[in-house]
C-alpha cells in the first residue's frame, strides 16, 4: 500500500518488532553470561555446564522484565494503531502519533535495561500518554463518521 498513513504505520510496527527482538536477545546473552539456565535439558544440550536455577539472576531478570513489559505495552499499541491507520487519518498524523511511541518505547527499553530512573518512568508515562492519544482519535474519528453514533 501507498498510504502514507499505513507505511508509518508498516515502519513502526516493524521497529517495534526489532525492539522486542533486541531484548529478546539481549535476556539470552545475559543467560549465557550468568552461565544459568532455568530448565534442567538445557544444561545437558545448549549451555553444557550451566547451572540450573529457580530464579534468574538480576541481570538476566532485568532485561526479561524489560521485555515483558514492552511486549505487554507494544501489542495493544499495534493493535489500536492498525485501527487508527484504517480510520483514515492524515499521514503526518500517523507518523507523528506512531513514531512518538516507537521513540518512547526505544528509551523505556534503554532506560530499563540500564536501570535509569527517573527516566525509565519519564519514557513510559510519554508512550502511555501516546497510546492514549490513538485512542482518542479513534473515538474521535468514530464519532464524526457518517456511518458513526448521531
Amino acid at each position: 500500500m501507498r498510504d502514507p498513513a499505513f507505511v508509518a504505520y508498516a515502519i513502526n510496527t516493524l521497529l517495534l518488532t526489532l525492539n522486542l527482538t533486541v531484548l529478546w536477545v539481549l535476556s539470552g546473552a545475559k543467560r549465557g553470561g550468568s552461565k544459568t539456565v532455568m530448565n534442567p535439558e538445557d544444561a545437558n544440550t545448549v549451555a553444557k555446564g550451566a547451572t540450573v536455577v529457580d530464579v534468574d539472576p538480576p541481570e538476566v531478570a532485568r532485561v526479561l522484565r524489560a521485555h515483558t513489559n514492552a511486549l505487554v505495552n507494544i501489542v495493544p499499541f499495534l493493535f489500536l494503531a492498525l485501527v487508527f491507520v484504517m480510520l483514515g487519518p492524515s499521514g503526518g498524523e500517523a507518523w507523528i502519533l506512531l513514531s512518538v511511541f516507537t521513540g518512547f518505547r526505544y528509551l523505556h527499553s534503554i532506560a530499563y535495561v540500564g536501570g535509569r530512573q527517573p527516566f525509565r518512568t519519564i519514557f513510559f508515562v510519554g508512550g502511555l500518554l501516546t497510546q492514549v492519544a490513538v485512542m482518542v482519535e479513534i473515538v474521535r474519528a468514530l464519532l464524526t463518521s457518517p456511518a458513526g453514533p448521531g
